[in-house]
This record gives C-alpha cells, sequence and structure tokens, in this order.
C-alpha cells in the first residue's frame, strides 16, 4: 500500500539538481541587489553577513553568510522542483507564492533576532515590528520566488508535470480535446 502513494512523489534527480541551480542563481540575485533594498528601505540589515556571524568572525563573515544563502537557496530549489508544478496556481505565480509563503512562515523568527548577542559583532537591526523590515523581506522573497521559479520552469519544462489547466487540451486518443475542438470552433488560415 505504501508504495502505491510513494510514487506519487518520487524525486527524479535531475529536476531536483535543475531546481538546487534555479534556487542557488536566485539567492545569489538577491544578496546581489540586497545593497540597493537597504538604501530603498532604509533597514540596514544584509541576510548573507547575518547567517555568517552565527559561524564565522572577522573578514570571512560575508563570504560564509554569502555561501549559506546560497545553499539555502539551492535547498529551497531543490524541494520546489519537486513541489511547485504540483501547486494548484498558474505557472508564473508559483515561485512567488512559494517565496511569499516561506517569507511569511519565518518572519516571526525575527522577534528572536533581538536576543541573540553575537560576539564581536555590531547590534542587529531591530526586525521584528518594523513595518519597513517586513516589505524589504517580503520584497526579497518575491523576488527570489520569481527568479526561482521562472528559471526552474524552463530548465524543467522538458520533462514537466502538465499543468492542471492543460490536462483539457489532452485526451487518451493522442489527437487533443474534442470539447476543446468544439469550443473554440476550426482554425481558419
Amino acid at each position: 500500500m505504501l508504495g502505491r502513494y510513494s510514487q506519487g512523489m518520487a524525486v527524479d534527480g535531475t529536476r531536483t539538481l535543475r531546481g538546487a541551480l534555479a534556487g542557488a542563481f536566485a539567492a545569489g540575485i538577491w544578496a546581489a541587489q540586497q545593497p540597493l533594498d537597504k538604501r530603498v528601505f532604509k533597514v540596514d540589515y544584509d541576510d548573507a553577513a547575518l547567517l555568517g556571524r552565527f559561524v564565522a568572525r572577522g573578514g570571512w563573515v560575508l563570504p560564509v553568510g554569502t555561501a549559506i544563502h546560497l545553499s539555502n537557496g539551492a535547498l529551497f530549489g531543490a524541494v520546489y522542483a519537486n513541489v511547485g508544478p504540483r501547486l494548484p496556481v498558474p505557472p508564473w505565480l508559483r515561485g512567488p507564492v512559494a517565496g511569499l509563503t516561506e517569507h511569511l512562515a519565518t518572519w516571526p523568527a525575527t522577534s528572536l533576532l533581538a536576543r541573540v548577542r553575537l560576539s564581536g559583532t555590531r547590534e542587529l537591526p531591530q526586525l521584528w515590528g518594523s513595518p519597513r523590515a517586513f516589505l524589504q523581506a517580503t520584497w526579497r522573497h518575491l523576488l527570489f520566488g520569481a527568479v526561482m521559479g521562472e528559471l526552474e520552469r524552463r530548465m524543467n519544462s522538458a520533462d514537466r508535470v502538465p499543468d492542471v489547466n492543460d490536462l483539457a487540451v489532452f485526451s487518451s486518443n493522442g489527437h487533443g480535446s474534442a470539447e476543446r475542438l468544439a469550443a473554440t470552433g476550426p482554425s481558419v488560415s
């Protein structure tokens, strides 16, 4: 009985790798644009620097934090590549929805950052309770999701799972849906 259900969620290694690459690339775009969004939102918060502060000191903070940030993006993209095509939303919206869902799920953890004291570093900006910080994080997750989702969709389009809306186009006879033909009428040249 278990085998019957596990086949529906089989993991394709190539699809997963492409998703990981898309996620890492999108995380790189996120990191590259942070200096700009810090000026726009007036919140001096850098995700890579924060992550790096947990495991490194001095000049290693940003490179190590960037590696962690890219790895997190790759992991998210790998999972997304296997779950995203099954989301009941249009393909162009799946990545942004996934990114914003992750944002809303993890944002409450920013309330804990006020209690974290990392030795040898400056104070962390107040994120929890800051509308500007919330909007900045929303922008970052939206950008990440849009880039990752579209890149993953394009990279995996050859072996993509048919969209729920695509099923009306197909039929078991291999010639398409008669209902769709009748609804749209014959093509006129």
